[in-house]
C-alpha cells in the first residue's frame, strides 16, 4: 500500500517517490486518461467529505528532459490503494517528484479543521451532534441532528469558535489502536469513531475536542483564520449549517460588502439603512399592486359593458367573440367573468394571443343551461387538445393557427346547445 505522507505532515508540499503501478482509466477520441500508484504520496484522495488534492508529478529522463504530469484527481479504491489520475502515462519504476497545489490544500485544511471546531462547539454548547460534512468549492456544510437552531444560539456558537481560533490552540495528530479508541469513546473523550479495525488516527484540538479523522488539518486553530456561518436551512437529517473559513470567509465578506454597497447606492441611502429601504420598497410595491389590481378590475367592468353594447341579442342569445393580441390570459378570464355576470343570455368566447399557445376562454351567463367545461373539452378534443372547467367558465390552450377553427366549432356547439341555428348567428 502507498505510504500516505499527509497522515504525519499535512503541510508537506513536495516529496519524492516511485511509480509502482499504472492503468488506463478511459480513452476518448484517442486521448487516454491514466491512473498511477506511487510508493509514497502527499496527495490526499477524495474521502470523508473532503475533496482530493491536485498538483504536478515531475520525472526526469536519462537524457535530462523533464516531463511534467499534472495530477487532476486522486481517489482511493475499495482495497485502500491511492490512484493518481493523469493525462500522461508514467511507467512503473519511474522516479518522480510530487508537488501539491498548496493554496488548494491550505483551503481544504482550513475548512476541514474549521468543521471539527464548529462541530465541537455545537456539541458542547447545544448538544447538537454533526451527522454529515461536505466541503464544497465555495462553502462547506454540516448537518446537525436537531429540529431547529435559534439565531442567538448560532451567534454564540460562531463567537465561541472564533474566540478559540484567536487563542490559537494547538491541533495535534496521533494514532492509537482500536481498543484504546473504544475506551476513549466509552469514556466520552472521543466524539465519534469509524467502523474499522486497526490503528485509528485521532485529531485533537487541545483541551477542547478529540475526533477520529483521516483528513488534512492545520497545526493550530490560528491557521483557520476565521469562521463565518453563512446560512441555516432544514435538511433530511435535521438542520444544515453552511459556513466558510480562512480566505473563503474574507472573500465572502468582501462579496457581501460589495453587494451591500451597490444596494445602498441604488437606494441612495447609507449601507446601514438598506434593510429599511428595502422594506419601504416592498410596502410601496404591495400598495401599487393593489392599485393595479383595482384598476384592472375597473377596466374589465367597463370593457365588459362596452362589449355587451356592441353585441346585440339575437333569438335570445348574445355571443361575444373576440381575439385580443394585447391582453394577457388573466385579464381575458376576468373580462369573460365580468361580461357574463353583467348581462343575461350571454356567452363570452374570448381568446388571448398574447402568448403561444393562445388561451381560449368560454363563459356563460347564469340563465343559460349548457355546461361550458364539457363543451370546450369536446371541441378541444376534436383538435387533439385538452382543456375544460366548470359549468360557468372553462379554458384551454390552442396553437395560434388553430384559433379560428376552434372558435367556429365552439360557436356552433353553443348555438346547438341553446337551440339556435347557424342562420341566427
Amino acid at each position: 500500500m502507498t505510504e500516505r505522507l499527509y497522515y504525519s505532515d499535512s503541510h508537506l508540499q513536495n516529496f519524492s517517490s516511485t511509480v509502482t503501478d499504472i492503468r488506463e482509466l478511459s480513452r476518448t477520441d484517442g486521448q487516454s486518461v491514466w491512473q498511477v500508484v506511487l510508493a509514497r504520496t502527499a496527495f490526499y484522495p477524495t474521502s470523508g467529505g473532503q475533496p482530493h488534492d491536485i498538483g504536478i508529478l515531475t520525472a526526469t529522463a536519462r537524457s535530462g528532459a523533464v516531463l511534467e504530469v499534472p495530477v487532476v484527481a486522486v481517489e482511493e479504491d475499495e482495497h485502500g490503494e491511492v490512484w493518481h489520475q493523469t493525462l500522461k502515462p508514467l511507467a512503473a519504476g519511474t522516479e518522480v517528484n510530487g508537488g501539491i497545489d498548496w493554496p488548494r490544500r491550505l483551503d481544504h485544511m482550513q475548512q476541514h479543521s474549521g468543521q471539527h471546531l464548529l462541530s465541537a462547539v455545537f456539541a458542547r454548547e447545544l448538544r447538537a451532534l454533526t451527522v454529515s460534512f461536505h466541503l464544497g468549492e465555495a462553502s462547506s456544510t454540516i448537518d446537525l441532528a436537531v429540529d431547529s437552531l435559534a439565531h442567538h444560539s448560532l451567534e454564540r456558537v460562531e463567537r465561541i469558535a472564533n474566540e478559540l481560533i484567536a487563542e490559537d490552540r494547538a491541533v495535534t495528530v496521533r494514532t492509537v489502536d482500536r481498543s484504546e479508541a473504544d475506551a476513549l469513546l466509552a469514556a466520552g473523550t472521543l466524539r465519534k469513531l469509524p467502523e474499522r479495525e486497526g490503528t485509528i488516527r485521532l485529531i485533537e484540538i487541545v483541551d477542547y475536542d478529540l475526533n477520529a479523522c483521516g483528513g488534512t488539518h492545520v497545526r493550530s486553530l490560528g491557521e483557520i483564520g476565521g469562521l463565518l456561518i453563512r446560512n441555516v436551512e432544514r435538511a433530511r437529517q435535521g438542520v444544515r449549517v453552511e459556513f466558510v473559513c480562512g480566505l473563503r470567509a474574507v472573500t465572502a465578506a468582501r462579496q457581501d460588502f460589495t453587494a451591500l454597497t451597490r444596494s445602498a447606492s441604488l437606494l441612495s441611502t447609507a449601507r446601514t439603512e438598506v434593510p429599511a429601504g428595502i422594506e419601504r420598497i416592498l410596502s410601496d410595491t404591495k400598495s401599487a399592486a393593489k392599485e393595479r389590481h383595482k384598476l384592472r378590475e375597473d377596466l374589465a367592468t367597463y370593457h365588459a359593458a362596452r362589449l355587451a353594447v356592441e353585441e346585440q341579442i339575437a333569438d335570445h342569445l348574445r355571443i361575444v367573440r373576440r381575439v385580443f393580441a394585447d391582453r394577457d390570459a388573466e385579464y381575458v378570464k376576468l373580462l369573460a367573468s365580468r361580461l357574463v355576470a353583467s348581462v343575461p343570455q350571454t356567452v363570452a368566447l374570448l381568446v388571448s394571443t398574447h402568448q403561444e399557445p393562445a388561451l381560449v376562454v368560454l363563459a356563460r351567463s347564469g340563465d343559460l343551461e349548457f355546461h361550458a367545461g364539457n363543451l370546450l373539452k369536446e371541441a378541444l378534443a376534436h383538435l387533439g387538445l385538452r382543456g375544460g372547467g366548470s359549468a360557468d367558465l372553462a379554458q384551454g390552450q390552442v396553437p395560434l393557427q388553430q384559433t379560428e377553427a376552434l372558435l367556429d366549432a365552439i360557436g356552433s356547439s353553443v348555438r346547438s346547445a341553446t337551440g339556435q341555428t347557424i342562420e341566427h348567428a
